[in-house]
């Protein structure tokens, strides 16, 4: 295997060996806590513009299979292993690892003591970084340090659909998806209640409310979403229609929801990643799935009409939101899971029935 480096832009230098492609990739280090999923979250829109570093030391056991993609494209720009395993399990017939990324077009980088570099960043928060091939380190890290951040472009316009999409399976309530960089599992678990209209991110919302759809969920996304371009389509869109139908955020979706009545958002030390992250929601702690860097500003919630009704246990971070007058809820996990538990899937549910009051 070739030698290669992950550079960061504090100096440090991890050599290990490449895998995957053989290009070049520069983005902001991240690191996700999940055991398994790994395919879920290559192809995780959420994850745009990062380099992602996986916690658990081995990866790639059970190989690649298509059913496990949660959109059409991987959107890391390269993975980082203690371990990736060259035979998988023949169990589900996949492809490996290796070939995956190649297809793909993204590398990776294997041997790094894992366990160091998320302490760094732990310590030190998200950093931006490169995986590069045997190259002079000192130039690769001068270039990392003049890498714009990826957040600084919209992400979301990168990864939102391009043309309205019709799901009809014969459910009898339309509702509206306001594409910000879905997740397939959303899709999913709301074609099974609803038919769906996949809008994308920058749709008025005044051609939202034309379509018909009696309730809007916004998803999913990569990116700051106090980003001009988000507050001239996404977070208007939002604002004008508050008034007028029922509405679900998911993870990037809650803060843009957030922020369309007045909230705040910030950017996190080193986010949320992984399948394991404790909420509490109504009394109970639910384990749920996650990938965030952003969230919602729990003081700014003042005057909006909104309160914090979910919470991480981990760090008293805001985990949903739920408006005291309008059927409006959020949730910053992941209730379709894809990787990770289904514990809160119900949540679907609550909206569908959020839908049918309102519509009587």
């Amino acid at each position: 295997m070739a030698c290669g480096y992950l550079v960061l832009e504090d100096g440090t230098a991890y050599k290990g060996e490449l895998f995957g492609s053989e290009a070049d990739a520069f983005g902001e280090v991240v690191f996700s806590t999940g055991m398994d999923g790994y395919q879920e979250s290559l192809t995780d829109p959420s994850f745009r513009g990062q380099i992602l570093v996986t916690t658990y030391p081995l990866v790639g056991d059970y190989g690649t299979v298509d059913e496990f993609d949660q959109s059409s494209a991987v959107h890391t720009r390269g993975l980082v292993v203690r371990e990736y395993c060259r035979n998988p399990s023949a169990m589900y017939k996949g492809d490996t690892l290796d070939s995956y990324m190649k297809r793909h077009g993204i590398p990776g980088i294997s041997g790094i003591d894992t366990r160091d570099l998320v302490i760094k960043l732990r310590t030190k928060g998200t950093v931006r970084g490169a995986i590069v091939g045997d190259v002079d380190v000192e130039e690769a890290i001068k270039k990392v340090r003049s890498m714009p951040l990826p957040s600084d472009g919209n992400l979301v316009a990168e990864v939102s659909c391009k043309s309205v999409q019709y799901y009809n399976d014969g459910k009898g309530c339309k509702v509206g998806v306001l594409d910000c960089g879905t997740k397939s599992g959303i899709i999913r678990d709301m074609r099974a209640r609803f038919d769906v209209v996949q809008f994308p991110y920058d749709t008025p919302a005044d051609v939202i409310v034309e379509s018909g759809v009696k309730g809007v969920l916004v998803t999913n996304g990569p990116g700051d979403p106090s980003h001009p371009a988000i507050g001239k389509t996404v977070v208007k869109a939002i604002s004008d229609l508050s008034s007028q139908m029922p509405l679900y955020g998911i993870c990037y979706g809650s803060q843009v929801i957030a922020r369309a009545l007045g909230a705040t958002t910030y950017k996190m030390k080193f986010g949320h990643r992984g399948c394991n992250q404790p909420v509490k929601y109504e009394g109970r702690v639910y384990i749920t799935s996650q990938n965030h860097g952003y969230a919602v500003d729990e003081a700014s919630l003042d005057g909006t009409g909104f309160v914090a009704d979910q919470i991480n246990v981990n760090d008293g971070t805001v985990e949903g939101v739920c408006h005291k007058n309008l059927p409006i809820f959020t949730s910053q996990y992941h209730p379709e899971a894809s990787p990770g538990p289904t514990d809160t899937a119900f949540l679907f549910d609550k909206f569908a029935k959020m839908i049918k009051e309102a519509k009587q």
